[in-house]
């Protein structure tokens, strides 16, 4: 009986010890969460269900990155100089924007300090196929260093043909510097980067449990895709590394994917953000070209925008919703994950309202359940509105891309949902000018005739487990 009642004690006290901890962790909540619908989630959860909530909020309750900002001002303030001269390099190319890029400029030189810029070039890559064959030729023109990041890299027959080019490069006496997201990349086996390491190529993980603060989080993402060489020439869009970005998933074949090559002030800025996560990574200043080549045959206005959970504010969120707000003919989106938060969707809503074209493309297959099931919940809030939506046909689609009006588009990293805007380390580059957004046009006209236009009663006609199960995705949104 001494046994069992000295158990009975020790379960008691621990069960007022953690409900007085899911008390705490609730107040937490409702202090830091983003939004007022996941900070009663996460604290009804918590108060009610604290054994199983308190794990969960540790692992995924946060949305503040810490330690990464603070280290960039440090690193800045021992480095001024070099700092200066990249931003001085970057900002004499800083171009006089129209009235409707305005208030996009501000943002952008508030938020990330590198405002639009002249004398870029740009040149859409659609599918593996032609990324892939511009990104190994520009690896095998690498005189001096070459900077390459990517959320996922798979050890199959694409990932070698990008290690064994990076390798003939390191022989040649060629810095190589690869960076991965060690959560996107679990299944990269330790015999690919130390055969790469053998050959003096530095290879690291970002390290998103890095730090204080950090060390439990499993929510936080560096889903940036960058490829540098030599300060010259860049790469941006929505591509891994892997076989099946050239369509090799049976179930996703074929893959609808777009990349992009800059070269002109972009490129630097694209190094600069690569710079800043690899210096997170691995505490290292990197020594590269900071030298501008524009390119003044094309004269593209340009600019890079790098976003993430470290942001002090959300950069993210403000430029997009701030963008939807500039439309006045054409909103024209396509990608894979569609779960806005209220107001992006209120922007969209409102673009529709103003006469706006607003169309937003999203794949037929899922490869996400829940965000796939979640996208159905707004149904009956756009049926009300002229937004049409369609559904990509031919394989999966991946891309991520804006078109605003006849003269702005974006291409990079950024899905229209919460883990995009608020919890993964992004990328866009926004190109304005008239012949690069026609030719985004045609790409998306292409997409548009490979897709259903969406009968937006469909859903109303679903069985109801369908329904059910759509509105239990759309209460996780918080997550996704």
């Amino acid at each position: 009986m001494l046994v069992d009642s000295s158990i009975l004690a020790f379960f008691s006290a621990a069960t007022v010890v953690v409900h007085i901890l899911g008390i705490a962790h609730a107040a937490h909540a409702v202090m830091n969460v983003r939004s007022s619908r996941g900070a009663i989630a996460w604290s009804i959860s918590l108060i009610t269900f604290p054994w199983l909530s308190i794990p969960l909020y540790w692992i995924l309750g946060r949305t503040k990155f810490h330690g990464y900002a603070e280290a960039l001002r440090s690193v800045y303030a021992q480095h001024y100089q070099l700092v200066r001269q990249a931003y001085i390099e970057i900002t004499q190319f800083q171009v006089a924007v129209s009235a409707k890029l305005v208030s996009l400029q501000l943002i952008a030189e508030a938020c990330i300090g590198i405002p639009f810029t002249s004398g870029n070039n740009a040149q859409l890559l659609i599918d593996g196929q032609q990324t892939y064959a511009a990104m190994l030729s520009a690896i095998a023109s690498a005189k001096s260093y070459i900077l390459l990041q990517s959320y996922i890299i798979v050890n199959d027959q694409t990932g070698n043909q990008f290690k064994d080019a990076l390798i003939a490069k390191a022989q040649e006496g060629v810095e190589i510097y690869l960076l991965y997201d060690e959560i996107g990349s679990s299944k990269l086996s330790r015999s690919y980067i130390k055969s790469l390491q053998k050959h003096n190529i530095q290879v690291s993980a970002f390290h998103t449990t890095k730090g204080r603060g950090n060390r439990f989080q499993l929510n936080f993402r560096n889903h940036r895709k960058i490829l540098v060489v030599d300060g010259e020439i860049a790469f941006i869009g929505g591509l891994n590394i892997g076989d099946e970005y050239l369509g090799k998933n049976r179930r996703l074949s074929p893959w609808r994917d777009t990349h992009m090559m800059l070269q002109g002030p972009t490129v630097q800025s694209l190094q600069s953000t690569f710079l800043q996560d690899w210096y997170w990574a691995t505490r290292q200043v990197l020594d590269v070209n900071w030298e501008v080549k524009p390119h003044l045959e094309t004269d593209f206005t340009a600019l890079i925008l790098p976003t993430g959970p470290a942001d002090k504010l959300k950069v993210c969120k403000l430029f997009f919703v701030n963008a939807i707000n500039q439309a006045k003919t054409r909103l024209w989106i396509a990608t894979p994950y569609f779960v806005p938060d209220d107001s992006t969707l209120t922007a969209l809503k409102l673009a529709a309202m103003r006469g706006v074209d607003v169309r937003i493309i999203l794949p037929n297959r899922p490869d996400h359940l829940l965000v796939y099931l979640c996208s159905f919940s707004y149904y009956t809030e756009m049926k009300t509105m002229d937004i049409k939506l369609y559904r990509y046909k031919n394989g999966f689609m991946h891309q991520k891309i804006m078109l605003i009006d006849h003269d702005l588009a974006g291409v990079g990293t950024v899905n229209l949902d919460n883990r995009s805007f608020f919890l993964n380390f992004e990328v866009m580059g926004f190109i304005a000018n008239n012949q690069f957004a026609k030719s985004v046009e045609e790409m998306l006209q292409a997409d548009l005739a490979a897709s259903v236009n969406v009968d937006f009663s469909e859903y109303d006609r679903k069985p109801l487990w369908f329904s059910l199960a759509v509105r239990i995705s759309r209460l996780l949104t918080p997550l996704l």
